[in-house]
């Protein structure tokens, strides 16, 4: 499909996934107005802490969940819900789960595990020559020793291995990461992100990577989405949002990584409930900017204003007034007045 070279390849635009509530709850809003671009050749992290919709977004990008509202476009078309689009789709972008375990049938054999995608796509090549090069682009060499290995014979890295050639064997475009490495032990996570790597520069590969690991995004990631109960709250290139972050929220979650040289964060209470989201900025509850007092006169908006994110794909931008505030400030200071903040 031709078009702007520019373009993001997968677009979301004010995106939302609901869940009916049971037993006569409020239904739960699991995404609830996200933007998200993911450019040719880019790869995106999307973080942020266990319930708050990143799984839910991931998969309704993929459309395995079939979004409430909004749009999602990919190579510039809009993703249409029958089964014939959708099959078509699948093909150009796949889905790399977390658990290589769960992932792999134990009774099918590598080679069936890799050209399973290829039978559902009527691949009509020559099977045993695509599955032999996924197996070698996924790090399994000679690829030929696997083809009759079940996945019990297997380490818990050469089975993700497995689970990512399955993806690659189809040449998709894009591939949507949940919790790539979370699974495996640390001498092998390393591996695991040198090949997606390797893949997005040797085949152009675009990648979504879903993970709760602020460190992980450092090491993979060209730009980074921080998302908490169902919105993105703060996105940019990310070294520029690691090292310098606007939103309270992730500042919380560096501040506790074991490199970090700043002091922990100790967010008091749960996130609330997606069925509940309270007004204005749905982290305000848990904010250590509003409790300090360091919000100062924006406290009462925070309070009651929601705040979109604002910026495009190339961008830093934050939803929170204290930090568009403060960025404002140091503006007018750069500039020697003062400069408006909305």
């Amino acid at each position: 499909m031709s078009g702007d070279a520019s373009a993001p390849l997968l677009s979301a635009k004010d995106l939302r996934v609901v869940f009916p509530g049971r037993r006569g709850a409020p239904p739960a809003r699991a995404v609830d107005g996200v933007d998200l671009d993911i450019g040719a050749g880019e790869i995106v992290a999307l973080v942020g802490e266990s319930g708050c919709g990143k799984t839910s977004l991931a998969r309704s990008l993929l459309g395995l969940v079939r979004p409430s509202g909004g749009e999602v476009r990919f190579a510039g078309a809009p993703l249409a819900y029958t089964a014939r689009s959708l099959k078509a789709y699948r093909r150009r972008a796949q889905l790399v789960l977390q658990d290589p375990s769960g992932s792999l049938n134990p009774r099918h054999t590598v080679y069936d595990a890799v050209a399973e995608g290829l039978r559902i796509h009527g691949h009509a090549g020559d099977e045993r020559a695509a599955v032999a090069e996924a197996l070698s682009r996924a790090g399994l060499r000679p690829p030929e020793r696997f083809f009759l290995r079940y996945p019990h014979e297997l380490s818990g890295g050469q089975r993700q291995r497995v689970v990512i050639a399955g993806a690659l064997v189809l040449e998709p475009e894009l591939i949507v990461a949940d919790e790539p490495v979370a699974s495996l032990d640390a001498s092998v996570r390393g591996e695991i992100l040198a090949l997606l790597l390797r893949l997005r520069d040797e085949l152009g590969l675009s990648a979504l990577v879903v993970t709760h690991d602020l460190g992980l995004a450092w090491n993979i990631a060209d730009r980074v989405a921080v998302m908490y109960l169902g919105r993105i709250v703060e996105t940019g290139p990310v070294e520029s949002v690691l090292t310098s972050p606007q939103h309270p929220y992730t500042q919380a979650l560096l501040s506790v990584l074991p490199e970090s040289v700043a002091d922990p964060v100790v967010l008091t209470g749960e996130p609330p409930d997606p069925a509940r989201i309270p007004s204005g900025c749905r982290f305000h509850v848990r904010c250590q900017i509003l409790a300090s007092g360091e919000a100062g006169e924006v406290a009462d908006r925070c309070r009651t204003e929601d705040l979109p994110i604002l910026g495009g794909r190339e961008e830093r931008a934050a939803a929170c007034h204290w930090a568009r505030r403060a960025v404002a400030a140091d503006r007018a200071s750069d500039a020697g007045g003062a400069v408006a903040v909305d």
